[in-house]
């Protein structure tokens, strides 16, 4: 598909001296074979006549196959989901109002007990849906049976990062090589990342196995650390230290990777982050709702930590909606910092897109510039929470919703636009696997 947008604000994300480049307030942005082709001024290079073989009185062929007007609309790169675990759909609304252990040992394990692979299937498409009408164009998720959910992805036409949720209980080492090599070479749209679940589900001999693969392929680490008071005080009685320092003494991070929540941190952990350059992936949202704490935003930022931003699972949060996120990712530092300047805008805009690129491994989706990966988003201005046009990133981060998504395009592919799916299947048939699919459990 070769596809132009034209007459739109765009806001590029590339940045120059740790600022974001200005918007261009009235630009043109192409799309070829799922890659960005031209981001400039309107009408740059846009006369298309093949080197003097039509006479300036004939009509131009036009080489599009669509032309959108975004009539004034912004134009910036998907956000980037960067923690959740699809497939928990069927949970939504069902395990509520527990604090963690519970919620886990109560609600979750039970019922994914009874999940069966094909239900993945269909519940990770669910989360899809939403994941599109929020403006995402990647997820990096953690779930069980990787293959249902990569060819959900791959048939919605959507990009996903697969992470793994070894545990005691779950996988083993052998196996997570073996996915790390076949999801590696699975599909343009799916990559894998080496991970576990947690340094409390997760005994000594499993975390070293994981070490040895990552100095084996030489990658980045990822997996639930420090979300709670009870998880950092039970690692330390047991270990001697905060689970960062035990993990990083195993040699988990010797190339990198990155915790979500990390809300418990200590300033020798933050520290430990900024140095290995480790990312902290946020989940407010998810941390509000069960009551784990608010994570000490504004110090890592201070130290250089990478911060990306993620929704958790729709069992915890309920919704997989990124605009709340931001919000909540921004309010609550302010609150904690009893600082209003605390975590500006700018900064919580650049970790839903940028931060959740480079965290995810996909440097080829962090900004729009020639020769980038085709994955954007439209916010419609054109709508009061947009109005006045004072200052569009804070528009996105302080005033907008899922109801400003126009249009999200991954790959160069338009998989939702004017609250319609393009996915390959019918909303309404995922429904209602979805609803079969959590009756069957009751």
């Amino acid at each position: 598909m070769r596809i132009r947008f034209f007459h739109g604000r765009i806001l590029t994300m590339e940045q120059k001296d740790g600022r974001l480049l200005p918007m261009l307030e009235d630009g043109e942005l192409w799309v070829e074979d799922g890659r960005v082709t031209y981001v400039g001024a309107m009408g740059g290079t846009q006369d298309r006549r093949d080197m003097g073989k039509l006479q300036e009185s004939q009509e131009i062929p036009s080489p599009w196959d669509r032309e959108i007007d975004l009539k004034g609309n912004l134009l910036l790169p998907g956000f980037k989901n960067a923690h959740t675990h699809s497939a928990m759909t069927f949970l939504r609304s069902y395990a509520d109002d527990l604090p963690l252990a519970e919620w886990l040992e109560r609600q979750v394990f039970p019922m994914e007990a009874k999940l069966q692979p094909e239900d993945i299937y269909w519940l990770s498409k669910l989360a899809i849906l939403e994941y599109l009408t929020s403006g995402i164009t990647a997820n990096f998720d953690m779930y069980f049976h990787p293959e249902m959910i990569a060819r959900a992805s791959v048939e919605c036409g959507f990009r996903t990062v697969l992470v793994s949720s070894l545990n005691d209980h779950v996988s083993s080492p052998e196996e997570l090589e073996e996915n790390y090599l076949r999801y590696n070479q699975y599909h343009d749209l799916i990559h894998y990342t080496l991970g576990f679940h947690a340094e409390y589900t997760t005994g000594e001999a499993r975390l070293k196995a994981v070490a040895a693969l990552a100095e084996r392929y030489q990658a980045p680490v990822f997996a639930h650390i420090s979300e709670t008071e009870k998880e950092v005080r039970e690692c330390i009685a047991r270990h001697g230290m905060t689970p960062p320092a035990y993990l990083d003494r195993l040699g988990l991070f010797a190339w990198g990777g990155g915790g979500y929540h990390c809300v418990h941190m200590t300033e020798d952990d933050i520290r430990l982050f900024a140095e290995k350059k480790l990312t902290a992936v946020l989940n407010p949202g998810s941390n509000t709702k069960l009551a784990s704490g608010i994570a000490p935003v504004a110090a890592m930022l201070q130290a250089g930590v990478p911060l990306a931003i993620g929704t958790d699972g729709p069992a915890s949060n309920n919704c997989l909606d990124m605009f709340r996120e931001m919000f909540l990712a921004t309010g609550l530092a302010k609150l904690r910092e009893k600082d209003a300047a605390a975590v500006p805008a700018e900064q919580v805009l650049e970790m839903a897109v940028s931060g959740g690129a480079r965290a995810m491994g996909l440097t080829d989706c962090d900004c729009l510039a020639v020769g980038k990966r085709a994955d954007l988003t439209v916010i419609d201005l054109h709508q009061p929470n947009m109005q006045p046009v004072n200052d569009p990133v804070r528009n996105i981060v302080y005033s907008g919703s899922k109801a400003n998504v126009a249009l999200t395009m991954v790959n160069g592919q338009i998989l939702y636009e004017g609250g319609q799916f393009f996915v390959g299947t019918e909303p309404e048939e995922i429904y209602r696997r979805a609803n079969q699919i959590i009756g069957r459990m009751r």
